[in-house]
């Protein structure tokens, strides 16, 4: 990564880099794991996910110069697990949702999966879209600190393939 000047695209994925994505999120399962973290160490999410991201629509790459930096799933649909939270989100209207947030090594602890926030930010903005919402394991630090980072509020938990995760929702204006 160029000091100097980044020029960081948020773009959708395309079928072509699906080995690149599946790298990438291989890295990030294995970092849940020596993280101690229970998030990911099931087969989930694997290639056909990507795949089926692509295919949905859902996937997207945050690169700087053609380099793919960050992975995630980017949806403007409704997500059925966050219907029926134990608390309350912020808003009832239309979001954005994110999951599958994944780094490259060549980018990580460089602040990038922040600038991809900031960036998912401006898309939903784009798209007329007032709120994000989001879920993670509640021992994925890394993820936590971001939210809290870019004032997200724990809204409560929604249950997510079987399991509680922690809810957040940011209102972008």
């Amino acid at each position: 990564m160029s000091n100097v000047k980044e020029n960081l695209i948020l773009r959708k994925a395309d079928v072509s880099e699906i080995s690149q994505i599946w790298n990438i999120l291989q890295d990030a399962i294995e970092q849940r794991r020596l993280d101690g973290s229970s998030q990911w160490q099931d087969g989930y999410p694997n290639e056909t996910t990507v795949e089926n991201d692509i295919k949905n629509g859902h996937a997207y790459v945050f690169t700087e110069n053609e380099i793919i930096l960050c992975y995630a799933a980017i949806m403007f649909d409704k997500e059925p697990a966050y219907e029926d939270i134990e608390g309350k989100w912020l808003t009832n209207g239309d979001y954005t949702v994110v999951h599958r947030v994944a780094v490259s090594k060549l980018a990580k602890g460089k602040g990038i999966a922040t600038k991809l926030f900031k960036s998912i930010e401006d898309l939903a903005l784009a798209n007329n879209i007032q709120s994000i919402k989001v879920d993670t394991n509640f021992d994925n630090v890394p993820m936590l600190k971001i939210l809290d980072r870019l004032n997200y509020n724990y809204c409560g938990e929604v249950f997510f393939r079987g399991a509680a995760r922690k809810a957040f929702e940011k209102k972008l204006a």
